[in-house]
């Protein structure tokens, strides 16, 4: 297996004037495997989604993608290199079907002059699609349990449902790596169960890579490979779901142990972190 990470931070540091929001964060997101970010609000988990997917630009500090230098790259050429975000909000059109919702990504990743073609000569947006483009979209739906609501508008769907959309259409442009909002919000706990078997099924038959913010610290400790998390901007630890669990500081911050002080030692730095109950 390939051991360069599909999307890795290096040394991120972001500043808003005086305010730091990222202090020096490394993140990697190796091929194949479902990392988490975990963090209370204003942690800085929104800020650093923002510089991995190029909205923002860190004020120091590298991103890679596939071990190339994206830093200063556009939105639009990181998801030409297979870079796919969903948002803790739904950003949905409107007037577009959950089915052609799915149909325009896959042609927007796989077919972009037809788009541009048949706006020009005047067929519109959906004409007759491919039997590959209706295999791929099918199978999406199914997967997500979309299928009966297919050609329905997702104006006044659920905000699970929606998730769900948005999620679909991410996963039709074929990435190689996805950033996830709080995939989980406004999903019931069976729509939050099928939710993590579809992700295991998308990385483990596709080899999708994915990092996901989220505030459902079991679901997170259940599904991922690696966790990090953090805190006013800085790191204050990282492992796989159990070294999480076993983390005293991490239990006291965000799992809501009590402690009066806890101090560990994460890479040579002393980081004292106080709680009083749950943050998250």
């Amino acid at each position: 297996m390939n051991s360069t990470p599909r999307l890795e931070a290096k040394g991120v540091t972001m500043r808003f004037g005086g305010l730091t929001a990222l202090a020096d964060i490394d993140l990697a997101v190796p091929a194949g495997q479902i990392v988490g970010l975990v963090g209370p609000n204003g942690a800085g988990k929104s800020t650093l989604f923002g510089v991995l997917s190029g909205l923002l630009k860190p004020t120091t500090g590298t991103v890679l993608m596939d071990g190339e230098d994206v830093t200063a790259t556009s939105p639009q050429l990181r998801a030409r290199r297979g870079l796919a975000r969903t948002f803790q909000h739904p950003e949905l059109f409107s007037s577009l079907t959950v089915r052609e919702h799915l149909s325009l990504a896959y042609r927007v990743r796989h077919t972009k002059s037809r788009i541009l073609s048949d706006l020009v000569t005047g067929r519109g947006l959906f004409p007759k699609k491919d039997a590959e483009e209706d295999a791929r979209v099918d199978e999406l739906l199914g997967e997500l349990n979309l299928t009966s609501i297919q050609h329905s508008a997702v104006v006044g769907l659920p905000l699970g449902t929606s998730r769900l959309v948005e999620i679909g259409r991410a996963l039709a442009t074929d990435p190689k790596v996805m950033l996830m909002d709080e995939p989980s919000s406004g999903l019931d706990v069976s729509e939050s169960d099928d939710l993590a078997s579809t992700m295991r099924k998308v990385v483990a038959e596709r080899g999708v890579s994915l990092l996901f913010v989220e505030h459902d610290v079991p679901m997170v400790l259940g599904l991922c490979d690696h966790v990090y998390v953090i805190d006013f901007g800085q790191k204050i630890a990282e492992g796989n779901p159990d070294e999480i669990r076993a983390n005293a500081a991490v239990r006291a911050a965000y799992i809501g142990e009590e402690s009066e002080e806890i101090t560990i030692n994460e890479d040579d730095a002393v980081l004292a972190a106080t709680s009083g109950g749950d943050r998250s």
